[in-house]
């Protein structure tokens, strides 16, 4: 049976409607596994490096579409909410195109700049080289890497998640099958990880084109639309916080890398890359279950449907207690094992990232509430709140305890500081629940769900 936005959500029927955006994710992030893993063992440890260091660049790119996503799910679903289909089609045309064209003026604009951006942040000699290989090749796919992110959000609002996730295998196994061939095969290292990734790129981004291009059951299609500036302001306000926080995700990135070659060299590059390969699969069932819920929050807002509102946070609040605790279990029971998937070249390198893997992923205890949190705010087209929380979670604390915590944990420190800054994200979340409860209803005090 479809499960529609204005259903009334049991467990398992919030579980079925998330699934689909959350294998999604998961395979995203798996098939970005693979590439580390292809490069590490078969292209070399300089390019696995080069890659390292530029690709939060790419990140911050293409996080307008994470933002448009985000910012639009939260208009075009209380559009929905409220009824207005034909209005809910055109902003989803009008934020389409205009993701597309800033993804070509942010590739035309960049391409030459990779290099130095490359010598900034402390790329040097072949991995300065291999990194403004491999950049220059994924940003001339820019413009469908920001559409790819932003259809993995409104396939949701759609109610189309699992097509959404169909797309996604097809792009995913693009990049794999196209690893194989550029990186074993033809053996063209970096250059052939940059042409296999811009390629599933490609594809994802441009089946979806296809699909909301002709009719189709959806509850949306492309139509003719006008510019609407305000339309955008809105998306732009309520998607702040995604933009801000994968911006700020990629310079806390960057400063991981910095931080890490000051202490223990390029090996502590290495080893952060492989924690961060393995964060976006343990992160991506959050990330998923966060888009899958979003539309649903939305819509309810639109509808004033605060039952449905407590339904779905009380729901949510406990299906992420239950994740986080499996999660951070099983990520620290298996750190050795997944290390030497990676970097099974070198003891030292091995045991630095087994550790570095344990003490990180404290962290899985807490994110997935700050997450759900940021997203939870976007969707009540809160973006001010959403940007606080993203903002504090992503750069703010992040910053203070990469600079403040190894002065006296020394490395242990560098790897400790996303687990303490997550608690502290954490706290600011409840206060921001308990203080804006009363203005939108998501907690029912004193009666029984």
């Amino acid at each position: 049976m479809k499960i529609q936005l204005s259903d009334n959500f049991t467990y398992g029927r919030l579980l079925r409607f998330c699934l689909g955006p959350i294998l999604m994710m998961i395979f995203t992030s798996i098939y970005s596994v693979v590439d580390g893993i292809f490069v590490s063992n078969f292209a070399g440890d300089i390019p696995f490096k080069a890659i390292n260091y530029i690709f939060p660049v790419i990140m911050i790119l293409g996080a307008v579409g994470f933002m448009f996503g985000a910012g639009g799910t939260a208009v075009v679903s209380k559009t929905l909410g409220e009824k207005d289909g034909p209005s809910a089609n055109r902003y989803f045309t009008l934020i389409v195109t205009v993701t597309f064209v800033l993804g070509v003026i942010f590739a035309a604009g960049f391409f030459f700049m990779l290099r130095p951006i490359g010598a900034m942040i402390g790329a040097t000699g072949a991995v300065l080289d291999d990194a403004v290989v491999y950049s220059q090749i994924l940003i001339l796919a820019l413009p469908f890497f920001m559409l790819q992110n932003l259809f993995q959000s409104f396939f949701i609002t759609a109610e189309k998640p699992r097509l959404g996730f169909v797309f996604t295998l097809v792009s995913g196994v693009t990049n794999m099958v196209f690893d194989a061939v550029f990186i074993i095969g033809c053996k063209m290292g970096v250059a052939g990880a940059a042409i296999g990734t811009a390629m599933s790129q490609a594809v994802g981004g441009i089946l979806p084109l296809i699909y909301f291009f002709c009719p189709n059951s959806s509850l949306l299609r492309f139509v003719p639309f006008r510019l609407n500036l305000r339309v955008i302001g809105k998306v732009c306000v309520n998607g702040s916080s995604e933009l801000l926080g994968n911006i700020a995700m990629s310079l806390v990135s960057i400063i991981y890398n910095w931080q890490l070659t000051r202490t223990v060299g390029d090996d502590g590059v290495a080893a952060y890359g492989v924690i961060m390969y393995v964060q976006f699969v343990f992160v991506a069932i959050f990330i998923g279950y966060c888009l899958g819920v979003a539309p649903i929050v939305g819509y309810n807002y639109g509808a004033q449907n605060r039952a449905q509102l407590q339904n779905v946070f009380k729901k949510s609040m406990i299906i992420l207690t239950v994740t986080s605790v499996a999660m951070a279990a099983f990520a620290i029971s298996l750190a050795d094992v997944i290390a030497r998937i990676f970097v099974s070249y070198s003891e030292v390198l091995l045991q630095m990232t087994a550790r570095g893997m344990r003490l990180y992923s404290i962290c899985y205890l807490f994110c997935g509430y700050c997450m759900f949190c940021s997203s939870f705010f976007t969707a009540l087209s809160n973006g001010l709140i959403s940007a606080i929380v993203s903002f504090g979670r992503t750069l703010v604390f992040q910053l203070v305890c990469i600079f403040v915590l190894p002065l006296w944990l020394g490395l242990d420190g560098i790897w400790l500081s996303t687990p303490v800054a997550e608690l502290v994200a954490l706290l600011l979340c409840l206060v921001m629940f308990a203080v804006n409860n009363k203005r939108y209803g998501y907690i029912a005090i004193g009666r029984k769900m």
